[in-house]
């Protein structure tokens, strides 16, 4: 019976893990720039001693869908959505250049331009970006930023920096723990000359809902048939105590 137990324990287990990837993409189906997460169950052998003979299930999220999201028209001078396959990139909370797609842009209390949720925006010195005082703001297809100064005529229009993009490979990146794309090692991306910026345009979330649903549905009845085939193998443990007992 305990080999019963065991892989109906490790499967309910898993469909937990699983259920976690996609209750995570379905939660953040509405937040700017947002990448799905794959998910699949694949079979392990069970290492130590003797024979390898049992097997049990294991839940992974081998990747990230890399798919575009639909753009969406704010009219907003610091709303950016990035075209194709490039992406933003930006100081991450442990001081090293991670990358996204959520243009949602603001400048903070120090005059610096970061996302949505603080972090800075690098320029293409590969340091933060900082806006001086202005007028109004403009950011071209290319990522560079212009300003007519504070208290200057129309005519006088200055350059202030250029937002570094990136176009990584398809392997090149992965989603850390904080939700933001990393490189290996932590190596910068150089800029990609030809990456286009949409201004006034934000990215939406790429994940679908119903099939996020979907599978969280047929996951839910996977750990229901786990837990039921350990309570049929607790019923056919204490029914062969019994029969022992008689005899």
């Amino acid at each position: 019976m305990d080999k019963v137990l065991y892989v109906a324990m490790t499967g309910a287990r898993e469909n937990m893990y699983a259920q976690q990837a996609h209750a995570n993409n379905l939660a953040n189906a509405t937040t700017t720039g947002f990448k799905s997460d794959f998910e699949q169950a694949r079979a392990m052998r069970v290492l130590g001693e003797g024979f390898e003979s049992r097997v049990y299930s294991m839940s992974e999220r081998p990747g990230t869908d890399m798919d575009s999201g639909t753009l969406m028209q704010t009219g907003r001078d610091l709303d950016v959505a990035v075209e194709g396959d490039g992406w933003i990139a930006i100081q991450g909370p442990d001081g090293n250049e991670v990358y996204t797609r959520n243009g949602s842009l603001q400048i903070n209390a120090a005059n610096q331009l970061v996302t949505g949720s603080g972090l800075p925006v690098i320029g293409a010195g590969g340091i933060p970006i900082v806006i001086p005082p202005a007028e109004s703001i403009t950011i071209g297809n290319d990522g560079t930023i212009t300003i007519r100064p504070l208290g200057e005529n129309a005519v006088e229009i200055a350059l202030v920096d250029q937002i570094k993009l990136v176009q990584p490979e398809n392997d090149q990146l992965f989603k850390g723990r904080d939700g933001f794309m990393h490189t290996d090692n932590d190596v910068p991306l150089p800029q990609a000359l030809n990456a286009q910026l949409r201004a006034g345009y934000l990215e939406a979330s790429n994940v679908n809902a119903i099939s996020e649903l979907t599978a969280m549905i047929g996951l839910q009845r996977q750990f229901e048939m786990q837990v039921k085939m350990m309570k049929t193998a607790e019923e056919m443990s204490t029914s062969a105590s019994e029969i022992l007992s008689l005899s």
